[in-house]
């Protein structure tokens, strides 16, 4: 898709009113993919547990319903449809959102889920993730930056009791003391270049028989010298010979640059 605009015949009383040319881009990449993915957007179209498609201002957005109603967490729109309120799940701030955007088939999370995350950084996507697993689930989330991970802590895991903050190198799996039981799924973004086989010792760890893995793959933290699609096959083929079934791979443009995601069932 191709963007022009052209400002510079226009009256400085028009060029006021225009909006940031970054904004207007995103929106327009949004609403383009949306519409090539065959997504229809009404103001509450459930995709499954807690995530909606909405209308805010005509425009078709990705949502979670708000766990704190009231509360937002990176300045995302929140957005009150009857009594729920919904928060805009940004994709250019979310590789997940980015994912089901771009066509994820079988979103694992749902209410009442126990999820594993890896790499949970300041809290952008665990939050979407809390807000979709609701008061009956749990998120469990490593981040292994201590000041990265007060971060978390101040603005996402004191206002929700739903997320467990484990700070941690997500290698050091013996050291999750707070992670009680199996768990149903592993969501790993984690900029390592041996990231595919942290996901795989976490999962052998934690992760029930038959569970979803969604792994990340950003193709320039694991070896800038090939191509990312070469990347993308030798990853996948780490997890094929561990035992995983491989259900999807979504490349993750225009939102992220040599990023995919991979779909994986533990078998």
């Amino acid at each position: 898709m191709l963007i022009i605009l052209l400002t510079k015949d226009l009256p400085k009383s028009k060029l006021s009113t225009l909006r940031p040319l970054a904004v207007l881009v995103k929106e327009l990449i949004i609403n383009d993919i949306i519409k090539t993915n065959g997504g229809t957007c009404v103001e509450k179209d459930v995709l499954t547990d807690n995530i909606s498609w909405i209308t805010v201002d005509g425009k078709e957005k990705l949502a979670t319903k708000n766990y704190v109603p009231g509360n937002n967490v990176y300045g995302e729109h929140l957005q009150l449809l009857g009594t729920v309120e919904f928060r805009v799940w940004d994709p250019f701030r979310s590789k997940l959102s980015a994912s089901i955007i771009n066509g994820l088939a079988n979103i694992p999370f749902h209410a009442g889920s126990s999820v594993l995350y890896l790499g949970s950084s300041t809290g952008t996507t665990p939050s979407h993730v809390s807000d979709i697993v609701d008061k009956s689930g749990l998120l469990f989330c490593v981040e292994i930056s201590s000041r990265v991970a007060r971060d978390f802590i101040d603005n996402v895991a004191t206002l929700r009791d739903n997320v467990i903050p484990i700070i941690e190198d997500a290698r050091n799996i013996h050291a999750y003391t707070s992670i009680f039981r199996k768990i149903d799924s592993v969501y790993c973004d984690i900029a390592q270049p041996d990231q595919t086989d942290i996901a795989i010792k976490n999962c052998r760890r934690f992760l029930n028989l038959g569970g979803q893995l969604l792994l990340v793959i950003k193709s320039r933290s694991i070896d800038v010298t090939k191509s990312p699609q070469q990347i993308y096959k030798e990853e996948i083929s780490k997890l094929e010979s561990n035992n995983f079934s491989i259900n999807q791979m979504i490349n993750l443009h225009p939102f992220d640059k040599d990023h995919a995601l991979v779909s994986a069932i533990m078998n």
